[in-house]
């Protein structure tokens, strides 16, 4: 047997251990002739099997998960993603929902041997794949793979349609676990857009062969560390030099992230005051991350790479064959550009969240900025409830949308790191999954009550004394 057979054991067994109450609490349900799925999870990357499993410990097991990208291929890890290794420290534990077989610790030592888990900081990328797609076969969540979600509508009696490439999938609630851009598009900014034809430039969102880049002068707007790892893989693809602009005065140095990594704020960020929830969001943006150490050498080992601060983008043009920018006082000159700008929050952008986009209530509907304290770029996030559920921009007008919950990168001002965050996922996992098993209770009570007054199975079976029984004394 071999450490990973042996962890699968593993695993069976703690599930068996940890497995009371047993009893499926909930009943099947039709609408409209066809079968209703209790949780339908768009979205199977490391958010999505989260939510699974913790559902699935709630013995809520009539789910599905529906997943546009192909087996082994969900989520950034080995499709777009530029990195080396994960940027959050090695110890992070958060899909497992506590079970110590499924931590990524227990599967890497299983995987790679104890020497490795030691030698390394932070787990790399592909292996963060492989564990995924364990966790996915040790788990076993009901999953359609190249499967995209076009539609989420009210059908009634409680009821969503999921419409899809599929066909229609109805179900009583549904879970965004769609990724960083789960509430919009990665977005390239108009003064990159307008001016260039969309072969000269790239977004860090979207899969690139960085081939394209040999023997070119490439400019990177953006600082965060997705930016640094598209550059430094240009240069490492032969491109002829890098430059990378900073809208900031300085480079970061702190990562608040680092400090944000405790239980208790996961668990108890969605109970602060919307003051506080502001203020803590505001503050990250202030200061943002710097990117990793490492992602920093990979980038400085090139003389041919260069970093520029105070350096905004004013003005982009072409002259003949040129890409020139404006960035403060000062022209450059490029073959191809880079936009590490991130996801932007605009739901009709998604073609699953059209039909909500006008109806949900976001930040600015809700709250006043203090003094201070005004961000306009966190306006426009969605305004969820307590368990990441959409809530409505004109109360009363569609109640249906506290059916959808937002577990993606878009819930971070109202849920905090719970979204979509590697850091995020023990918590949040645990606050939705116990929300959505709130919720279907709570329907559910009429006929949890009826069955109760129905239940008629006999513990006592035997009314005579024990001297009476056969072999007893």
């Amino acid at each position: 047997m071999t450490a990973l057979d042996a962890l699968a054991e593993r695993v069976r067994r703690e599930l068996e251990l940890t497995a009371y109450p047993r009893p499926q609490w909930l009943t099947s349900r039709q609408h409209d002739g066809e079968p209703v799925v209790d949780v339908l999870i768009v979205g199977g990357g490391q958010a999505g099997l989260t939510v699974a499993f913790a559902l699935k410990r709630r013995a809520i097991t009539n789910t599905v998960i529906l997943e546009s990208a192909p087996a082994g291929a969900e989520g950034p890890w080995t499709t777009y993603a530029a990195m080396h290794t994960l940027r959050t420290p090695k110890g992070l534990t958060g899909p497992d929902q506590g079970l110590p077989a499924l931590t990524p610790e227990s599967w890497y030592r299983a995987a790679h041997g104890d020497d490795a888990w030691e030698a390394i900081q932070f787990i790399p990328k592909e292996h963060w794949q492989d564990y995924l797609v364990w966790f996915r076969a040790a788990t076993e969540p009901r999953m359609r793979n190249d499967v995209a979600v076009t539609g989420i509508r009210d059908a009634g009696d409680g009821v969503l349609e999921v419409s899809h490439t599929g066909g229609r999938t109805f179900a009583r609630r549904v879970v965004l676990a769609t990724g960083m851009a789960g509430n919009g598009e990665w977005s390239v900014p108009p003064v990159i857009r307008a001016a260039l034809p969309p072969q000269r430039y790239v977004h860090t969102g979207a899969p690139v062969d960085f081939r394209r880049f040999a023997g070119q002068r490439v400019g990177v707007l953006g600082g965060g560390a997705s930016a640094f790892d598209y550059g430094a893989s240009a240069l490492e693809h032969g491109a002829a030099s890098v430059d990378l602009f900073y809208r900031r005065a300085q480079v970061p140095r702190v990562n608040p992230f680092r400090w944000m990594e405790f239980y208790a704020l996961g668990a108890h960020f969605p109970d602060l005051p919307d003051e506080d929830k502001w203020k803590f969001t505001v503050q990250f943006a202030r200061t943002n991350q710097p990117p990793p150490q490492q992602t920093w050498y990979r980038c400085t080992r090139w003389d041919t790479f260069a970093w520029h601060t105070a350096a905004d983008w004013s003005a982009v043009r072409m002259d003949g064959d040129e890409i020139v920018v404006r960035a403060g006082a000062d022209e450059f000159r490029f073959d191809a550009v880079i936009s590490g700008t991130g996801p932007n929050v605009d739901l009709a952008a998604r073609p699953e969240l059209r039909d909500l986009a006008g109806r949900v209530a976001v930040w600015a509907d809700r709250f006043t900025a203090p003094a201070g304290w005004e961000d306009n770029s966190l306006l426009g996030y969605p305004y969820l409830g307590p368990g990441f559920e959409f809530t409505e921009r004109d109360r009363g007008s569609a109640p249906w949308l506290s059916r959808v919950h937002d577990f993606t990168y878009g819930a971070r001002l109202s849920m905090g790191l719970n979204g979509n965050m590697n850091s995020g996922l023990g918590a949040g996992g645990r606050r939705l999954a116990d929300a959505l098993s709130r919720a279907l209770f709570l329907e559910d009570r009429h006929r949890l009550f009826a069955s109760y007054q129905d239940y008629d199975v006999a513990e006592l079976v035997d009314l005579g004394r024990p001297a009476d029984r056969v072999g007893m004394s």
